[in-house]
């Protein structure tokens, strides 16, 4: 018989058939992806519920499963912590790809491309990357030192290798500041008290209401497919209402960009937030399209050619421009105001010519219009035993 299943594809949600059988159990499963739309897809994550697995091979050590394509070669994967088998591929315009699933002999370990870590040894800062970009955000041991900051600072990276403890260690160590480029990037991002690159917060009576550091944080996983961490906040009270506070974020091998679960408990009804990015002084642009917001840093000797971007897969309500004084530093962002329902989920992240994957703004609006689209065109999957 038919039954109907929800499949993660890039953390986009698709419908597709999977064929049950109620016949004796499985020695394998196939699998067909197929990629509907008019543009190639690199880097795409799949996601199968390891519940539809065991369905069609039984109950068994889901860290020994093997996973092949139609050459017969290994594909790496992943076993998530909300029980998902994910892997990932490169798939062209109107193309099918197969694959088997089975029963394997031994635990598979694959080289990791993602990475976060609770940097306690550097003021309880927590940090994430994959192979293309890096980010950190500020915990609670930095708070008495600089004040209070909940937005996410940038790492530029122009290499696919994972950096941060490297960099952490030889800054630390005094071996070389990551403030400066050695010949993998650097952090030249400027967050203070603002939302930095891409950070979220209630936008009430048109203002916004920030909190100060995370006060804990909880690894879920660490690749090397994916990595995923969640950051407990204290209470924020925004015009006389109090509401706790958490971010869950992850990042996926060969993605600009990080997802982010913001969650607000205490809401009655719904609540207007806002996702920005710090506006700098000089000549800057903005892209806003119904799902995305783009912004165009301004010339930099070290960083130049810079373009941060907020993905949305609901959509926003609107753009908007505001500054606001703190002591004696004045901050400007550029946001894209919501609803939230207690939750919302968005994506945030960056792009550096020098890293060499986006030679100028219109390529990696390209590359942000097609993952806009694919919230609406996700991957066909199915599911077959044999």
């Amino acid at each position: 018989m038919y039954s109907p299943v929800i499949v993660n594809v890039k953390n986009f949600v698709v419908v597709v058939a999977l064929i049950l059988f109620t016949s004796c159990e499985a020695k394998k499963m196939v699998l067909t992806v197929q990629n509907p739309s008019g543009f190639d897809r690199r880097s795409q994550t799949v996601e199968i519920p390891l519940q539809d697995v065991e369905q069609r091979l039984g109950t068994f050590d889901y860290r020994k499963i093997e996973l092949t394509d139609s050459h017969d070669a290994s594909v790496a994967y992943q076993i998530t912590y909300d029980k998902k088998i994910i892997f990932q591929l490169d798939i062209k315009a109107g193309e099918t790809q197969s694959f088997v699933l089975k029963k394997g002999k031994e635990i598979r370990k694959f080289e990791p491309k993602t990475y976060a870590r609770f940097i306690k040894e550097r003021k309880d800062d927590f940090a994430w990357e994959n192979d293309k970009v890096a980010f950190r955000i500020y915990g609670a041991a930095l708070k008495p030192i600089d004040g209070p900051s909940n937005g996410i600072d940038v790492w530029y990276k122009k290499t696919d290798k994972l950096i941060i403890d490297k960099w952490y260690n030889d800054d630390l160590t005094g071996k070389a500041s990551y403030h400066e480029d050695h010949g993998e990037g650097l952090d030249d991002y400027k967050v203070g008290r603002s939302l930095g690159a891409g950070a979220m917060a209630p936008f009430v009576n048109d203002s916004l209401w920030l909190n100060e550091n995370f006060v804990y944080q909880e690894l879920l996983e660490n690749g090397p497919i994916r990595s995923t961490f969640k950051l407990t906040y204290n209470k924020l009270n925004v015009n006389g209402k109090e509401y706790a506070e958490t971010r869950t974020f992850s990042i996926d091998a060969g993605s600009q960009l990080t997802k982010i679960t913001q969650s607000y408990e205490g809401v009655s009804g719904k609540i207007t937030v806002a996702a920005g990015v710090v506006k700098r002084n000089g000549n800057d642009s903005i892209i806003a399209k119904d799902n995305y917001v783009i912004y165009l840093e301004p010339y930099s000797k070290k960083v130049e050619n810079v373009a941060m971007a907020m993905v949305f897969p609901d959509g926003y309500k609107k753009t908007a421009l505001k500054t606001y004084k703190i002591g004696n530093d004045s901050y400007s962002h550029v946001l894209a105001v919501c609803d939230c329902d207690k939750s919302i989920t968005y994506y945030s992240g960056y792009a550096w010519s020098k890293a060499g994957t986006f030679s100028d703004i219109s390529v990696f609006e390209k590359y942000i219009a097609e993952l806009s689209e694919s919230l609406f065109q996700s991957l066909v999957i199915n599911l077959m035993q044999e």
